[in-house]
C-alpha cells in the first residue's frame, strides 16, 4: 500500500543539538531510494508502507548504534485508493 508520511524522529537525552543524528537519518533515507523531503520539524516520505517502515526502523537502529538510548518517533500518513498521488501532486493542487 502506498503512503505519504510525515515523520519526526527525536533522539532523547543527547542535549539541545541533534544535527549530527538528523544527518544520519537524512543519509539513511537518501540511501533507501524513497522520495522524501526534509522540513524544519521532520521529513515527508512517500512509498510503500513496508519500505517506509523499514527505513524508519533503520533510522532508529542507527541512532541506537550511535549511543542514543531512547528515540521518540511520530509518524502520520495518508493513503488513497481513488487515484495515485505524490507529494508534488498535492502541492501542485494548491495552485
Amino acid at each position: 500500500m502506498k503512503i505519504i508520511a510525515d515523520l519526526c524522529i527525536v533522539p532523547m537525552g543527547v542535549g539541545p543539538s541533534v544535527s549530527a543524528y538528523i544527518r544520519e537519518v537524512r543519509d539513511i533515507l537518501a540511501a533507501s531510494g524513497l522520495t522524501h523531503h526534509m522540513h524544519a520539524n521532520g521529513t515527508n516520505i512517500e512509498g510503500d508502507i513496508a519500505q517506509v517502515s523499514a527505513a524508519v526502523e533503520a533510522c532508529c537502529q542507527r541512532l541506537h548504534a550511535m549511543g542514543v538510548e531512547r528515540v521518540f518517533c511520530t509518524m502520520s500518513f495518508s493513503t488513497r485508493t481513488d487515484k495515485p498521488q505524490t507529494m508534488d501532486d498535492k502541492l501542485r493542487s494548491l495552485g
